[in-house]
């Protein structure tokens, strides 16, 4: 537009010799349609001009209709607005988690997420939206996570957790370092595929490091031997089944296992005893617990938070 009205001043005054002011107005009330009356008579050649200044003039005007029917019949008004309301909503998550990578791992995580209600954050530097709905992703960010901005954009200062499932070991341990820098609080789960990453993920500061080619594995051999049970556990922890389930539960205080009776006060059966990254397996009611330690405990939702209650 601007580059119109210069022309259209340039072409009066080098035309019809008008002076700035009248070239102004005349190339206004041209290209406005408005119909005032010519500043002078005008000449052949400017008549001309004036021709091909309406005609470039309606150009632009039927450019810049078809450039907003096709912002808002195309989608893309609903789909920046959209990102705008995603964005603002990410900005307010608590206690959330954030997904990087959205490939073969990633995705049978979010759907545990997914199952059990957990909010939680996918980035990824491709766009995958027409995945989404199969997995129900509310916010997802198109970028790259080993970034910064990419992180503190999903909300790594007030997320719990953050799992890393990128192909290459490399960006998982960048994604590490910048989680552990950015929250020193923050639980980091990290994929690995080579053997020798998985001390260099921890170093870095990862809490939990998993090889999938190995945990496959070894699930596979373990069906052989017993079936029902890796088929129960895998029903149990990645399905959300409020009338039975698994959680692990902080203790405070210094207690014998026996004289919080668990099992008849809320109906929750201990399963183990976490201390210092070792566990107790199927602990006794003469084990002690102190703070600090985490109780895995098994039963419904209601059992479970009537354990908290007790702890």
């Amino acid at each position: 537009m601007g580059g119109l009205i210069l022309f259209g001043i340039m072409g009066y005054m080098l035309i019809e010799s008008y002076s700035f002011l009248e070239a102004l107005y005349m190339t206004i009330i041209t290209i406005g349609g408005v119909g005032f009356s010519e500043v002078k008579a005008l000449s052949d050649a400017g008549r001309i001009f004036t021709i091909i200044l309406i005609i470039i003039n309606l150009g632009l005007f039927t450019y810049f209709i078809t450039l907003l029917t096709r912002y808002f019949m195309d989608g893309e008004f609903l789909k920046r607005f959209k990102k705008i309301k995603m964005d603002k909503s990410i900005r307010h998550l608590q206690n959330h988690v954030i997904l990087c990578g959205f490939g073969r791992n990633g995705k049978e995580s979010a759907m545990v997420l997914h199952n059990n209600n957990i909010p939680f954050v996918v980035i990824d530097d491709k766009e995958l939206a027409s995945e989404f709905d199969e997995f129900e992703v509310k916010y997802f960010i198109n970028g790259d996570a080993t970034k910064d901005e990419t992180l503190i954009e999903a909300g790594i200062n007030n997320a719990s957790s953050i799992i890393t499932t990128l192909p290459i070991d490399a960006n998982n341990l960048f994604v590490v370092l910048t989680a552990r820098q950015l929250n020193k609080h923050i639980t980091i789960i990290s994929r690995a595929s080579q053997d020798s990453s998985v001390g260099k993920l921890k170093i870095a500061g990862a809490n939990n490091v998993i090889m999938p080619e190995k945990v496959g594995g070894a699930q596979m051999a373990t069906s052989v031997l017993i079936p029902d049970v890796v088929e129960f556990i895998s029903q149990l922890t990645t399905k959300n089944n409020p009338d039975f389930k698994l959680a692990e539960l902080e203790v405070t205080g210094n207690h014998l296992l026996g004289e919080l009776n668990l099992w008849q006060q809320s109906g929750c059966t201990v399963m183990g005893i976490k201390s210092n990254n070792e566990y107790v397996f199927n602990p006794q009611p003469g084990d002690r617990i102190q703070s600090g330690q985490r109780l895995i405990i098994m039963g419904s939702m209601e059992q479970i938070e009537k354990a908290k209650k007790l702890l």
